[in-house]
C-alpha cells in the first residue's frame, strides 16, 4: 500500500523514461500501470501517464500496456490525453452499484462520472479496449448487479472483473455478505450473454487478474497481426 500525502511531491519528470527502461528489460509482454490518485495536479496525472505509455511504446513497440487510473475528476480532456497515448487497455473501476457509491467511494467520485469516463475513452480512441471492476459483498442485490452490468455494456465496456470485497482493516467498511461461488458463475454467464468480451468472476478475482490479462494479450496480438504489425513471440 502507498500512504496518501497531504502535500505530495510533483511528479518525477524522469519517471516515464525510467519506468519504460525497466519494463523493457523485464522481458514481459503485458504490463499494468497504475498510481495513487493525483487530484492535486491540474490533469490528475493524465499527462504523466501519457508520457510513460509513449516511452514504453518507443522502447518496446509491441508491449501491451494497460493503465488502471482514476476518473480524473470527470475531466474528459484528461481522459482523452491518456486514451490517445498509444495504450492498449483503458481501465477504471466503477467499484460498486449506484446505490452504494456514496458509502463506498470518495465523495468526489460517482457512478455516472465513471461510466462517462469509460465511454469517452472509447469515443476518443475507437477500438481501444476498456475494462472495469466491481466489488461484491457490500450489500448490493443481484438485480442491482445485473443492472450495473447492463449499463456498463451500454457504455461499451469490453472487460469486466467481479470479486469479493474483503475488509482490509477495522477502519474500513464491513463485509455484508460473502457471495457464493455459484452466484459469481451466474454473473459471469450473464455478462457474456449481454456482450462483454471477457468476464472474470470469483471470490478471489481482482481488477488485475492474470486470466483476464492472458485473454487480452491474445486478443490484442490478433489485432496487431490484422493491422500488419509484427505480433509478440
Amino acid at each position: 500500500a502507498v500512504n496518501t500525502a497531504s502535500t505530495p511531491l510533483p511528479p518525477d519528470e524522469s519517471e516515464p523514461m525510467n519506468v519504460a527502461q525497466s519494463i523493457a528489460q523485464w522481458g514481459v509482454d503485458y504490463v499494468v500501470v497504475t498510481s495513487v490518485d493525483r487530484d492535486d495536479l491540474p490533469d490528475g496525472g493524465a499527462g504523466h501517464f501519457r508520457r510513460t505509455v509513449q516511452m514504453m511504446k518507443v522502447l518496446k513497440p509491441q508491449l501491451l500496456v494497460e493503465c488502471l487510473v482514476s476518473d480524473f475528476r470527470g475531466d474528459l480532456t484528461a481522459v482523452e490525453a491518456l486514451a490517445t497515448s498509444g495504450l492498449d487497455v483503458y481501465a477504471h473501476n466503477v467499484e460498486t452499484v449506484e446505490r452504494l457509491q456514496p458509502h463506498v467511494r470518495d465523495r468526489r467520485a460517482s457512478y455516472r462520472q465513471s461510466l462517462a469516463v469509460l465511454r469517452h475513452a472509447k469515443v476518443a480512441q475507437p477500438g481501444l479496449v476498456t475494462k472495469s471492476s466491481l466489488m461484491l459483498g457490500l450489500g448490493e442485490t443481484s438485480s442491482e448487479v445485473r443492472r450495473t452490468m447492463d449499463e456498463m455494456r451500454e457504455a461499451q465496456i469490453d472487460i469486466l472483473t467481479l470479486g469479493q470485497y474483503l475488509r482490509p482493516t477495522e477502519r474500513h467498511l464491513s463485509v455484508v455478505e460473502y457471495v457464493h461461488p455459484a452466484q459469481f458463475d451466474e454473473y459471469r454467464d450473464y455478462g457474456l450473454s449481454i456482450g462483454f468480451d471477457f468476464v472474470a468472476a470469483g471470490p478471489l478475482v481482482r481488477s488485475s487478474y492474470r486470466a483476464g490479462e492472458l485473454y487480452l494479450e491474445n486478443k490484442l496480438k490478433r489485432a496487431q497481426t490484422q493491422r500488419g504489425a509484427s505480433p509478440l513471440p
